[in-house]
């Protein structure tokens, strides 16, 4: 479960920007500030239920983003390339020029 919620969180900063503002707070509470989903849902006044099918969705977004746009896996590539760091920082402020 580690990795999934690592690996979730490395998606989210990448993608973040693709979500409503309430996928953003539910993410952030459940995943940044370890709120349980009934703190969440009383903070938000929605039923917890609400809260878990938001964070689904959420997950779920996350993954088709990275599907089909291979974000992560391009930053990846790009940090383990063998070339210095303002080579690496101009391909970096391409790819995200482009989005």
């Amino acid at each position: 479960m580690q990795d999934n919620r690592e690996d979730l969180i490395e998606l989210y900063d990448i993608y973040k920007e693709l979500l409503t503002d309430k996928q953003k707070t539910y993410f952030e509470d459940y995943f940044y500030m370890d709120l349980s989903l009934s703190e969440i849902a009383n903070n938000n006044n929605v039923s917890r239920n609400a809260v878990f099918d938001q964070i689904k969705r959420v997950e779920k977004a996350l993954y088709e983003y990275e599907e089909k746009l291979h974000l992560k896996k391009k930053i990846f590539k790009l940090e383990s390339l063998e070339v210095n760091d303002d080579i690496k920082e101009l391909i970096s402020n391409i790819i995200w020029e482009e989005i």
